[in-house]
């Protein structure tokens, strides 16, 4: 595996106080280059010094010199090319000639000025080599080649030492750039990586929450109105049994079957959230974080249980508003247009709304009047339940409040897409209508009730 930019980072600079070197190895390999460059360039001195008339040492010192050059390479390169390049006269640095071309080519310097330099080493180089060659044909007698041989020997001396330099130099240069910009992508993919890893857990943390949310909803609206009903019928219980003990008995039944109910649909919940843990466990169990891909799993096998064909329906607002009445509150079901069958979330949510209404009356509004009402249209179902002022006549089955009914409501209701309107009403009493789009059919445009 190769190191991100972060583990670069991370592990910090390797030779921190050297210069503009990046590692310690190339802090070996300039400075042996440049001795063994000094060490070529001061005996080539010798003899340069013989040529021109110098005193060796001379020659030798600015051989030296002149080969120390290369150490810079890496920074300066265009000023190690040109001291090779004013050089070529004097038959010296040949190695500084090929290393300073290659490393010219392969750093970062504009291709025009590497162009540039290269084409004024190759002309120095041929001229050189031109003329050196030319004294040497003319100083032997006995060896006459044709006007060719020069020319030709003086292009394959010059192009000899320049083009292989440069060349490979240009593919060491573009090599280099194409693994860093490798390496860039690496390190870019890596970040997103772990961006989408961020916002799957977050986006899985959102989904446990809301599924935790909708089942907490499931069992307030179970719970809240199947107990309200028990309270109700025990306190009338409370009441009518030293008067009439055949009414008390049936309402104990009616708190039985009611009980029952209860605890067969808290049940079903239960067992639902059990096949939903059994989704998930085993990828918690492996020791990592929950996939995203479990928790939806889990999530939407709970959501396909809540809308299964066990849960409530429109068709059952009849014994709705009849377990109501028979808890003594008096309500009347109106139902405009034809009772077809909905999507499974529509019903339900539809058939929750009422009911959660209807508890509401029951702890806040006992004996008070209540309306309730149910329209098929086109592409939508409207609810309304509508109670009258409290009849003071009648206690307070003193039942207690959360205060999430119709917060309950309102999300379940803007979840699908429908409208939500609740409050108070001029006579004293209180109003929850609400609006479903069919999401089975054409969608429409919801409108008030």
């Amino acid at each position: 595996m190769t190191a991100t930019g972060a583990d670069r980072e991370a592990a910090g600079s390797t030779t921190r106080g050297y210069w503009w070197w990046e590692r310690r190895r190339s802090v070996a390999l300039d400075v042996g280059l440049a001795l063994v460059s000094a060490l070529e360039c001061g005996l080539e001195g010798v003899e340069f010094a013989g040529n021109t008339g110098l005193p060796v040492s001379v020659g030798v010192v600015f051989g030296l010199l002149a080969g120390s050059v290369l150490v810079v390479r890496r920074r300066w390169p265009i000023v190690v090319v040109l001291v090779s390049i004013g050089m070529t006269p004097a038959e010296m640095g040949f190695l500084m000639a090929l290393v300073g071309l290659y490393t010219l080519a392969a750093s970062e310097v504009p291709r025009r000025i590497t162009v540039v330099l290269a084409g004024m080493a190759l002309v120095g180089t041929f001229i050189v080599t031109y003329v050196r060659l030319r004294q040497s044909v003319a100083e032997q007698a006995d060896f006459g080649p044709g006007d060719w041989y020069v020319p030709l020997v003086s292009v394959f001396m010059a192009v000899g030492l320049t083009a292989p330099a440069v060349l490979f130099g240009l593919y060491i240069g573009a090599r280099r750039r194409l693994m860093e910009s490798l390496r860039e992508r690496a390190d870019s993919l890596e970040r997103e990586l772990s961006l989408l890893a961020d916002r799957a857990e977050e986006r899985a943390e959102w989904a446990r929450t809301e599924e935790r949310t909708r089942i907490a909803r499931e069992m307030h609206d179970v719970v809240a109105h199947r107990v309200s009903l028990m309270v109700v019928h025990a306190a009338a219980l409370q009441a009518v049994a030293p008067k009439d003990p055949a009414k008390a008995v049936r309402n104990a039944a009616l708190v039985g079957d009611m009980g029952r109910q209860a605890l067969t649909e808290l049940r079903e919940m239960l067992g639902v959230l059990r096949s939903g843990d059994a989704l998930v466990a085993p990828a918690a169990g492996s020791g990592g974080a929950v996939p995203l891909a479990s928790v939806a799993q889990a999530a939407a096998a709970v959501a396909a249980a809540a809308a299964s064909e066990d849960g409530p329906r429109l068709s059952e607002l009849e014994a709705l508003v009849a377990q109501s009445r028979q808890a003594g509150m008096v309500v009347e079901l109106s139902v405009d247009g034809e009772l077809r069958p909905y999507a499974p979330e529509v019903e339900q949510t539809a058939f929750r709304v009422v009911q959660e209404a209807l508890t509401n009356v029951h702890k806040h509004a006992a004996g008070a009047k209540t309306w309730v009402r149910l329209a098929h249209r086109g592409s939508e179902v409207a609810m309304q339940v509508e109670n009258g002022p409290s009849d003071a006549a009648v206690a307070d089955a003193g039942l207690p409040s959360g205060g999430n009914g119709l917060v309950g409501m309102r999300e379940r209701v803007l979840g699908l897409g429908g409208v939500f309107v609740s409050g108070p009403t001029d006579a004293g009493g209180f109003r929850v209508s609400a609006v479903l789009p069919d999401v089975s059919g054409p969608h429409s445009s919801p409108s008030g009730v």
